[in-house]
């Protein structure tokens, strides 16, 4: 068990849900559609363009930010600040929409404002990643290479059109999306934050004692075939030095995976208890906390269950570091 510092280092605040207001604007980039999405800090303004591009009201808040933006001339106007963040959509909105959640309230935390930020958010990216991460669970085998090239090109495209728009910095809110984060940060003139290296430096930071004698540190993580084959939560861990443990042949075959296919059969409570057994097989391994390193599997677990305060969410590092990345180039001259 942790103790309390290290606890509540780890563990994600209580945060309002998404405590946004979001302005959307349809840009067309090679033959996807992403929607670029600027950010306004306290804005209370939710609107959506038409075809000619044009911005039109669909729901109105109380808000002297929102006039702020309708008197700006284009919505680009905001993104010409040095710490504006990139944001590359993942599985589904909904799980993007969890990382902007976390980085109002991470930033709030010290009476700070949401630094500014540009979603590029492509339906038919998040339907090539979720095949990627859950349909291969169906046949107990994992080829990602055969998605690779198509994969690559399509996040390279949105890394781009982000840089674009005025980001200064990319993340990827995406587990299976950071398999190919190598590629696509090729080349990149811009910070390009990896998930894995955000957490595993927290759990260094933590100062972690090893539960049992003569062991390092162990870290379990729990995910999909595809992330768990593509390697880069291990390889992360293990560049600070933890142990990683992952679960055996039988845990994935008869718990992970019908956990996450009872959830797609909408059988929550089923879900809840596979998910729970596969937690407590890593603990009884003297792991010191296990990242749930899976959209599917967040929130899958009330949020008083004892076992979360051994569950990390990686998006939790993610956010942080991207709101910490943000503060540190806030006060600097885009010069560009």
């Amino acid at each position: 068990m942790f103790d309390g510092s290290i606890s509540m280092y780890l563990q994600t605040p209580s945060c309002p849900p998404f405590v946004l207001s979001t302005v959307y604007i349809n840009k067309t980039l090679s033959r996807t559609r992403p929607i670029l999405s600027a950010v306004v800090q306290s804005s209370s303004l939710l609107g959506q363009s038409n075809e000619s591009g044009s911005l039109h009201e669909s729901r109105k808040f109380p808000g002297s930010a929102a006039a702020s933006l309708l008197r700006s001339k284009s919505p680009d106007s905001l993104l010409n600040q040095a710490n504006t963040i990139g944001i590359i959509g993942g599985v589904s909105v909904s799980s993007t929409l969890n990382f902007l959640g976390k980085l109002v309230c991470y930033s709030a935390r010290d009476a700070e404002e949401c630094p500014p930020f540009v979603v590029c958010n492509d339906p038919a990216l998040n339907e090539e990643l979720f095949h990627a991460s859950v349909h291969s669970l169906k046949s107990k085998t994992v080829q990602l290479d055969h998605i690779r090239g198509a994969v690559s090109q399509n996040l390279r495209h949105k890394r781009a059109f982000l840089e674009q728009a005025g980001a200064r910095c990319i993340v990827m809110p995406c587990h299976i999306s950071h398999a190919w984060h190598g590629d696509v940060s090729e080349g990149c003139s811009i910070p390009f934050l990896h998930v894995g290296e955000c957490v595993a430096k927290e759990l260094k930071e933590a100062k972690l004692k090893p539960l049992e004698a003569g062991s390092g540190v162990r870290i379990g993580v729990l995910a999909t075939d595809a992330a768990l084959s593509a390697g880069f939560y291990q390889d992360k861990l293990q560049n600070q030095g933890f142990e990683v443990v992952l679960p055996d042949k039988a845990t994935m075959e008869h718990v992970i995976i019908p956990a996450i296919e009872a959830l797609n059969h909408r059988d929550m409570e089923g879900a809840r208890n596979l998910l729970r057994i596969g937690i407590q097989l890593l603990l009884v391994r003297a792991v010191n906390a296990v990242i749930i390193g899976s959209d599917e599997m967040q929130g899958v677990l009330p949020k008083d269950d004892p076992l979360l305060k051994k569950c990390i969410d990686p998006m939790d590092a993610l956010a942080r570091s991207t709101v910490t990345w943000a503060r540190s180039n806030k006060k600097v001259r885009n010069t560009t």
